[in-house]
């Protein structure tokens, strides 16, 4: 069938003006002229005729064979390791997928249509982008000579309609009682810090507990690459940071997006993921009267998001370790520690709280911890910091 699909393809090209503006049902009715014009004789299945089609269309008008991998829902990864090999991750399992594309040149064609439409540039002189979808999708392209077989492509999907905290209920990433609690968290305006490996599920968890930000109040979300999905609230502004051009100019980091977002007149303050020296911004947001801010960051485990946290802040600025630690133990109240168990299921693992800061030292106090042995998030110490709740009237 490949050779078909390359020889229909270029019969295709041949009867189009590929340079004027060609409308879909355009190009749908020449594939099929095609088609009839040269299979009337050979006998190919009506499945094989419908999927040859759609392949056409496909590799001239969208993504090519990446089209089909992003409509299908039960697809949340693609790994496109050079033009030869595509690896999927379907319901929670990692496969190769049966096809690939035709050759290098149609997967740099792709490339630079992902790129082109974010209106961003990506070639060997700039070999690294991260961008996105139209439908959200995060994407990460990797060109050659920095990626050695081929350019290498990474798409993490996201739902058409984002996941609710009802939807994690059922999957099993949390339990009711500690959903709840979240819920009341993030109505009386906690400072909520989400940690956890990567592919755990935190953009995704982010998304689920702004649905309980009260309506009226004013959102700032700042990210590398816009993914939030953020539907329940009207006054919204969504900051993006942008690369450098081809020049080294122009940048804008999230260090100069957050500092533009506090004067903006935010409630809250949601930051995608800190990586870096943007660490002492959000710190000093949650701290200045922004309570309710949300972000999340990269780390094993809740107590190893703690330090990575100071990491970070050291990237940026030369502060005592106490100074930091202080600084992190007024800003942060909770942290929601995710995790993949058994390589596909994603769950909260740990929601922690900041209790206190004692002798250099910043005191946890593990709210919810997960048991192995029955599979689930199980309370196991009250919250001592209740002045929020009472004060928001939850308690």
């Amino acid at each position: 069938m490949e050779e078909l699909v390359i020889l229909l393809k270029g019969k295709v090209l041949e009867y189009i003006d590929i340079s004027d503006e060609i409308s879909d049902e355009q190009l749908y009715d020449a594939i099929e002229y095609i088609m009839k014009t040269n299979l009337d004789t050979a006998y190919v299945p009506i499945k094989d005729r419908i999927e040859i089609k759609l392949r056409i269309f496909n590799s001239i008008k969208k993504l090519d064979i990446l089209e089909e991998l992003l409509i299908d829902d039960s697809i949340t990864e693609v790994m496109i390791n050079g033009y030869k090999d595509i690896f999927i991750e379907q319901n929670g399992k990692i496969r190769i997928y049966e096809k690939n594309f035709i050759s290098n040149d149609k997967l740099d064609d792709v490339v630079q249509q992902i790129a082109a439409k974010s209106n961003r540039i990506v070639n060997e002189a700039s070999p690294i982008l991260d961008t996105r979808l139209a439908n959200g999708s995060r994407v990460n392209i990797v060109l050659p000579p920095i990626a050695i077989d081929g350019p290498a492509v990474t798409i993490r999907k996201f739902y058409e309609k984002p996941l609710t905290m009802d939807k994690l209920i059922e999957l099993g990433s949390i339990s009711v009682e500690a959903a709840h609690f979240l819920k009341q968290l993030v109505k009386a305006r906690y400072n909520i810090f989400i940690s956890g490996s990567t592919s755990s599920g935190k953009t995704t968890f982010l998304n689920v507990l702004s649905n309980y930000i009260d309506e009226d109040e004013r959102i700032i979300t700042i990210e590398d690459s816009a993914e939030l999905q953020i539907h329940n609230v009207n006054n919204l502004v969504r900051l993006e940071a942008r690369n450098s051009n081809t020049e080294g100019k122009n940048e804008i980091k999230i260090r100069q997006l957050i500092k533009s977002a506090l004067r903006m007149r935010p409630d809250r303050v949601i930051i995608g993921e800190v990586r870096g020296e943007e660490c002492i911004d959000l710190l000093q947001a949650m701290n200045t009267g922004h309570d309710g801010s949300l972000s999340t960051g990269h780390s094993n485990s809740s107590k190893d998001m703690l330090s990575r946290l100071e990491t970070m802040v050291l990237m940026g600025m030369d502060m005592p370790l106490e100074a930091i630690r202080g600084q992190i133990a007024s800003s942060i109240d909770i942290i929601v520690h995710l995790a993949r168990i058994k390589g596909k299921k994603r769950c909260v693992m740990e929601i922690v709280e900041i209790a206190d800061f004692v002798d250099k030292e910043i005191i946890l106090n593990p709210l919810y911890v997960y048991d192995e042995t029955d599979e689930m998030l199980k309370k196991v110490n009250e919250l001592v910091h209740t002045e929020k709740l009472t004060m928001a009237g939850v308690i």
